[in-house]
């Protein structure tokens, strides 16, 4: 048996965003650029798209622009406001992905801002108060923290960190990377400057993505070139990626109730059964509360083979991942574990779930961790 959970890394392509990419692969193929009835086509198509998107979080399609995927949303946003703004602070945490974390921190090498870091709770969340306490007293910050951390699921209250913010002039930026499409957004009701979107980790394709930008800010491009995104993304648009993007977003958004109670079921069936077959099993972070329900990250007993943990599983047919898969083949360990003062001495594994996962995939994989431990 084959079981994939690493669905936080990437997820499978669904059929109905395949269907809807593959006209735009071969029939209508124009530059959404050129003014000829080719182009007309494809630029209509995007259009539509970056609608379908805008509807989906309640926004102005005017607040949508289309990436590579997360990690250029993620840059555009922290790089062009801090610099087009003026900011010299920023706040964020130390477990952030790296491509919040890294660009922040090249930007305090060079100068640019002086960067704090948040203090976490024992569990891995966000200590608001402390939050408060840096906004206080410091002059106008620039505040990157994620909705849901990518190796162990804690989620931000996005909502009251957003009035945090607000009370303080701050601009707020949130990498939504994992929970984009698995919960419903309305961004009128959140009072946030940036948004970003990777179509991987929903049923999309590869190599797309968006930024939310609210109407209120007004920044410069990160990519010069032409004209595309309205001046503000230089490069021939990613066609058939955008179409797939707005496609799956909007498949997950019909059926996010059913899914959201398939797999939040899945994942404490899990819990359950590791829990019920391997003594000494913990979990980092919340688990099950405040949780990310796509992600569930174990702490393993100790064992002698620590370091081909997760090379045995996958030699019994199970992809997991250590961490964030952006991060696969570091020998540096998981900066996420480090920063909540979890045991890294013990193996440390993510399962993360799609509408695909199925309880006998569960019941497989534990019998299979069982094995590793006899």
């Amino acid at each position: 048996m084959k079981v994939y959970f690493d669905n936080a890394a990437t997820t499978a392509l669904d059929k109905e965003v395949l269907d809807e990419m593959l006209p735009f692969m071969t029939e209508h193929f124009g530059n959404p650029s050129s003014i000829h009835g080719y182009g007309r086509k494809t630029r209509s198509a995007i259009e539509a798209a970056r609608k379908s998107v805008a509807k989906s979080l309640n926004v102005s399609p005017s607040e949508i622009f289309f990436t590579s995927g997360g990690t250029e949303a993620d840059n555009m946003a922290i790089r062009c406001s801090i610099h087009d703004i003026g900011i010299k602070h920023a706040i964020t945490s130390k477990i952030e992905h790296h491509a919040v974390l890294h660009t922040l921190e090249k930007l305090e090498q060079e100068g640019i801002i002086k960067l704090s870091f948040v203090n976490l709770t024992p569990s891995g969340h966000i200590d608001l108060a402390h939050l408060e306490m840096l906004l206080k007293e410091n002059e106008r910050t620039f505040v990157s923290l994620m909705h849901a951390n990518n190796e162990i699921g804690n989620l931000l209250p996005l909502k009251e960190v957003g009035e945090i913010c607000e009370r303080y002039n701050a601009i707020f930026h949130s990498d939504t990377v994992q929970t984009m499409a698995h919960y419903a957004f309305d961004l009128q009701r959140v009072k946030i400057h940036f948004v970003t979107c990777a179509a991987h980790k929903f049923h999309g394709p590869k190599g797309v993505g968006f930024l939310y930008v609210n109407g209120n800010i007004k920044i410069n491009p990160l990519i010069y070139g032409g004209s595309q995104e309205r001046n503000m993304r230089g490069g021939t648009e990613n066609l058939y990626g955008i179409i797939g993007l707005a496609k799956a977003l909007e498949i997950a958004m019909r059926d996010l109730e059913h899914h959201q109670k398939y797999i939040t079921s899945l994942k404490a069936y899990m819990v359950e059964q590791l829990k019920e077959n391997l003594k000494g099993v913990e979990f980092n972070g919340s688990c099950l509360d405040n949780c990310l329900y796509t992600v569930l990250s174990v702490r393993f007993p100790k064992t002698d083979n620590a370091e081909m943990f997760l090379f045995n599983l996958d030699i019994a047919g199970i992809a997991a991942s250590g961490g964030s898969a952006c991060t696969s083949g570091s020998d540096k360990g998981s900066h996420v574990l480090e920063g909540i003062g979890a045991d890294v001495t013990r193996p440390s594994v993510r399962f993360s779930f799609s509408k695909y996962s199925t309880k006998e995939e569960v019941d497989f994989t534990v019998g299979q961790l069982k094995e590793l431990y006899k």
